[in-house]
């Protein structure tokens, strides 16, 4: 007759807990609610397929074509270079004055752009917003937010005919006794052509998006405002814009990350080589290097740098904003 020798526990002890399963295990039921949101929600989920394919064939897949920058790219030949280049192109935009020329153009009509057209669209949501005519507010909306469906050829081309020698701003011009002015032929005329018909075509639809997000302002907190006695401006000012501010810093950021991609469309459409020292950016400056002079490893260097510096721009406004007002896209 054998004894067992096992230890008793002392009374008001515990089983010891039993052994944790193997880690493979321990996901086993995340892995299974996964499957089975994506079984329950697979239509939502399909609707994300067709962006995801866009943006793997016309934005991922081109980046390899990033490497012709450091090699030499001939027409016919290897779409990845013929030979290793290096940095050569590099130095060759960094040491070409037509190349800073371009980019000061570039920074000058960006932050152009961004200091009248990210603002406009603001006001013009807040003026809406206080309209309580509903007919009026839907016209005032209807007229200035149907520019934006127009082709930028239309709008280009009105801008070109309304500022011609003989168009009816030099008509206007002329009734006061003034001679007529070369807008289109003159540089230091461009630049305010460009922010002036991009204003009148993105301001309707910016107005869109902040007029959405107003709707998301408690009405309590107006009511609280009031009964402190604040004005509609107090209101304004201390309610509407901090209930809005996510919109604008989303709005803010995006924008500063497309600050060097500067409207090539409109820009190639509305300069001529008179106005070249005001108008010619970095976009159009690739298109006549790459595309008519067929420097393509040339342009691939040139189009590198503009995305890492609106790479730079993006990632530093993200960051600035998370600090500052603790909302980012990221």
């Amino acid at each position: 007759m054998s004894i067992s020798t096992r230890p008793v526990p002392p009374p008001g002890a515990q089983d010891p807990p039993p052994a944790r399963p193997g880690a493979r295990r321990a996901r086993t039921p995340a892995r299974t609610g996964r499957r089975r949101a994506l079984r329950r929600d697979w239509q939502l989920y399909s609707l994300a397929v067709l962006p995801l394919l866009f943006f793997l064939v016309f934005r991922y897949l081109p980046m390899i074509g990033n490497v012709i920058a450091f090699r030499r790219f001939e027409p016919g030949g290897s779409i990845f270079g013929e030979e290793w280049a290096g940095l050569r192109y590099v130095e060759m935009f960094l040491t070409d004055p037509t190349f800073w020329q371009v980019f000061r153009n570039t920074l000058w009509l960006g932050g152009l752009t961004l200091v009248f057209c990210f603002p406009v669209p603001i006001v013009l949501a807040l003026l809406l917003n206080e309209v309580r005519r509903r007919s009026l507010k839907r016209f005032v909306q209807s007229v200035s937010y149907l520019p934006h469906f127009l082709s930028i050829v239309i709008v280009a081309g009105i801008t070109l005919q309304m500022l011609a020698t003989d168009g009816p701003v030099n008509h206007v011009l002329g009734w006061f006794g003034h001679d007529p002015i070369r807008f289109v032929q003159e540089p230091e005329w461009f630049r305010t052509i460009y922010v002036g018909s991009e204003v009148w075509q993105t301001a309707g639809w910016g107005t869109i998006l902040y007029l959405a997000a107003l709707t998301t302002v408690d009405d309590d907190l107006y009511e609280a405002a009031r009964i402190d006695g604040a004005s509609r401006w107090r209101q304004i000012w201390h309610v509407t814009l901090p209930g809005i501010r996510p919109t604008m810093i989303t709005l803010l950021i995006l924008d500063i990350g497309t600050f060097m991609a500067v409207g090539f469309e409109k820009v190639l459409l509305l300069y001529n080589p008179l106005t070249y020292p005001t108008a010619d950016v970095i976009s159009t400056y690739l298109y006549r290097t790459g595309v008519e002079s067929n420097s393509f490893s040339y342009a691939a260097a040139i189009g590198l740098f503009e995305a890492v510096v609106g790479l730079v721009l993006i990632t530093g406004a993200n960051q600035l904003s998370r600090r500052t007002a603790g909302t980012s896209l990221w």
